[in-house]
Formats: C-alpha cells, structure tokens, sequence
C-alpha cells in the first residue's frame, strides 16, 4: 500500500508540481528504495526524516538509503564478521 501511494505520488502529482527535491536520489525514490531494504516501520521513518529534512534551509545533495541502519548489529558482512 505505501509503496502505490509513493507510486501515485510520482505519476500523478509531481508532474503537477515539478521535480523540487534538494536531494539525489529524489523523495520519493528514496522512501521506494527505504521501504524495500528496511521494510515499512523503519522505512516509513526514514522516508519521513528525509522528507522532513528537504527544504530550502538544507543544501541538500547525494543521499542514498544506507545498507543497514545505524547501529544495526545484524549485518554479517566481511567489514563487520561477528
């Protein structure tokens, strides 16, 4: 269901009100990208930080969805073996 309201939201309003996100990849690319990786309740606040975090007195710039979430332990990668 969040995924289609993201959805909706790129196809139908931000024809209407233009590409104004200070940040790469855009909003809602990353709530998309948030919600697959870190699913709907850590994903959600993510989504709604960097939503919070897009106006004019940000600079925004390049910001993709981490990997893991800070302070998360379960990664079981090869920078992190536990």
């Amino acid at each position: 269901m969040l995924r289609g309201m993201i959805r909706a939201y790129q196809l139908v309003i931000r024809p209407v009100i233009g590409a104004n996100c200070r940040f790469t990849p855009s909003c809602s690319h990353y709530a998309r990208d948030a919600l697959a990786r870190h699913g709907a309740w850590h994903g959600g606040i993510m989504s709604a930080w960097r939503i919070l975090r897009c106006n004019p007195w940000n600079a925004g710039g390049y910001d993709p969805v981490p990997a893991t979430r800070r302070g998360d332990r379960s990664c079981r990668c090869i920078h992190n073996p536990e």
